[in-house]
This record gives C-alpha cells, sequence and structure tokens, in this order.
C-alpha cells in the first residue's frame, strides 16, 4: 500500500479538522474524563478509515488525547490509556490501513508504566477553561466513596453552569464536596464571592485540599473546612454567611440521612440561604425516606425540572433529581 506524501497527510488532517470540527473534542472530552470507550463516536473513525485508507483521523485522535499536553500534565488512568489506545489500534487494523508508528510508540509507553491507585480526570468547561482532579482508580478506597466523582455532582455542576446567577457574587457553602469537582467549575465559572467546601472524611479533605490547589483557586475567597453534620455547631454554620448552599449526591446512606436533614432545618431556620440538593436515585426507600424526613422537619421541597446542556460525558440512565428547600 503506499504512503501519503506530507502534503497529502495535511490536507487529509486539515479535511478532518475542518469537515468535522467537533468530532475531535468529541473524542477529547470523553477521553480526559475517562468515559466509557463504547460512548465515543467510533462510527465516524470507522468511516473515515473506510473512505481514505488513511491513518490521519487517529494521528489527529492521539494529539488531541494521548499526546495532548494536558495528558502529560494529568494523565487519565495507565489501564484506560491501554485500553484507549489498543482500541484506535484495533480499528486501523480492521480497515488495512497502514501502520501508525506513533500509535504503537503510544502504546508502548502504557505498556511500560505502573499502575497507581490514583489517577487524573480533567473536566472540560464550556469557557475554555478545565478542571483537572485528582481521584482514585477505585470507585470506594480508604473506606469512603468521597474520592471519585459521582452523576449528580455533575448534573449539579452543569445546572450551576446554565444558572451562573445563582452563585454570583455570592457565599456558598458546599456540603460533602468530595473531590471538588462542583465547587472548583462555579469558582472558575460563575464568579462568587466566596466558596466554602466542606466535607468530614480526613482523606476526603485532603483529596480536596490538593485539589483546590492543583487547580490554583484563589485563597482570598476560596476555604476548605472540616464539616460534621452531626457537631457542628450554630455558632460555626453563622460563620460561614452562606448565602447559597448545595450538595450532590449526599443521600446514599439511611444511617447519615437523620443527620442531614437537622443540618438542612439548622441552616434554613437561620439566615435563609437557597438549598439546592442534586440527588442520583439509587434506592428509591433511602430517597422517600430523605424527603419524608424533610416534610416531618416542616421543609418543603420544589423539584427543578430546568434541562441542562449536556456539558460533561457521563451515564444519563441514572435517575437525578435536584431538589430546592424552603421552611414551610
Amino acid at each position: 500500500m503506499l504512503k501519503m506524501s506530507t502534503e497529502q497527510q495535511n490536507r487529509t488532517s486539515d479535511r478532518t479538522r475542518g469537515e468535522n470540527p467537533d468530532i475531535l473534542r468529541d473524542f477529547q472530552t470523553p477521553f480526559f474524563a475517562m468515559s466509557r470507550l463504547a460512548s465515543f463516536p467510533w462510527t465516524f473513525v470507522e468511516k473515515d478509515l473506510e473512505c481514505n485508507k488513511s491513518s490521519e483521523v487517529i494521528s489527529e485522535i492521539l494529539k488531541q488525547t494521548c499526546f495532548h499536553p494536558l495528558c502529560r500534565k494529568f494523565p487519565p488512568s495507565v489501564k484506560y490509556r491501554r485500553l484507549f489506545i489498543s482500541e484506535l489500534i484495533r480499528r486501523l487494523e480492521a480497515a488495512d490501513c497502514d501502520p501508525l508508528d506513533e500509535l504503537y510508540d503510544a502504546l508502548a509507553e502504557v505498556l511500560g508504566a505502573e499502575e497507581d491507585t490514583e489517577c487524573y480526570k480533567t473536566y472540560l468547561l464550556p469557557c475554555g477553561a478545565a478542571v483537572s482532579l485528582s481521584e482514585s482508580v477505585a470507585l470506594i478506597s480508604g473506606g469512603t466513596t468521597g474520592l471519585v466523582t459521582w452523576e449528580a455532582a455533575l448534573h449539579l455542576t452543569e445546572w450551576a453552569l446554565d444558572h451562573q446567577q445563582t452563585f454570583r457574587g455570592r457565599t456558598v457553602l458546599e456540603l460533602g464536596s468530595g473531590v471538588g469537582l462542583t465547587g472548583i467549575a462555579i469558582c472558575r465559572s460563575c464568579q462568587p464571592s466566596t466558596y466554602v467546601f466542606s466535607d468530614c472524611h480526613p482523606t476526603v479533605l485532603q483529596k480536596l485540599r490538593d485539589n483546590v490547589d492543583l487547580n490554583g483557586l484563589d485563597e482570598q475567597t476560596v476555604r476548605v473546612e472540616e464539616l460534621d453534620w452531626s457537631t457542628v455547631t450554630d455558632e460555626q454554620l453563622r460563620a460561614f454567611g452562606a448565602d447559597t448552599v448545595i450538595a450532590a449526591d449526599v443521600v446514599y446512606d439511611p444511617d447519615i440521612v437523620v443527620s442531614l436533614v437537622e443540618l438542612l432545618s439548622r441552616v434554613l431556620k437561620g439566615s435563609s440561604p437557597d438549598v439546592l440538593i442534586c440527588s442520583t436515585v439509587r434506592n428509591p426507600d433511602t430517597y422517600s425516606s430523605f424527603k419524608q424526613q424533610l416534610e416531618n422537619a416542616g421543609i418543603s421541597h420544589h423539584v427543578i425540572t430546568d434541562p441542562v446542556r449536556h456539558v460533561f460525558p457521563y451515564n444519563r440512565v441514572s435517575v437525578i433529581e435536584m431538589i430546592k428547600l424552603y421552611i414551610k
């Protein structure tokens, strides 16, 4: 099979970017967020390889993923990169195109790398900025689920990006911040006057502080606080001075729902901030119990049904509900 000249390769590269300006981003965005490989637009790649018999589209994808400077600085896990590159090789070989040396070099690099218990996930924002987070490879690590980003946090972040006025110029308190995606994205895009991240697990708090530092947030406007829902005092809550209180994926364990509702009741009866809770409904009984306990505490809620832009790649099959709380 004849190899393409440099001029032909450049024309093909221009065609890939020009005719399909979004396709490279459609690979880059899920790659850095470590989304399921099945969610990538492989059909486009298959058609391009079949029609053009050129590996240039694979080369362009590599430039925007494994060879991108962001991947050098904040790489996805070794296993994920290995699977991604292997899939590119499989598609290229199935189309009977010329081998691409740089593709096999990339595979050799990850095959020689050591697996780690932590990796980086990067979430690209509409404003052009990015949120890079150090996360655990395992869903449960160190006795906590707080070292990874969950779907409700992604949904809440998308809602915040569409409703920036809810946060602009306000003091925001986030309960159960986890690794920090929602808060860092709000700080990057919504210009709150003060943002208070909070959690109670020591390992999660350290990871949260690391991610806040990693993303270079302004220390004058951002704080990371230890906040135990069952022991925090009214004086501490008043000191936060929150205008808006948010939380994502905090309604997952029946054992903590009681202390959460008690805390929310105290928050609402104090300075009456806007309170928004976003939940993935994994266990309908637990979620129904949460709502019933809110009702028993004199707290009503309104389900927010506003559609959100699909900014981040994640599983949207799960039932996610966002509510705003009020004192009756």
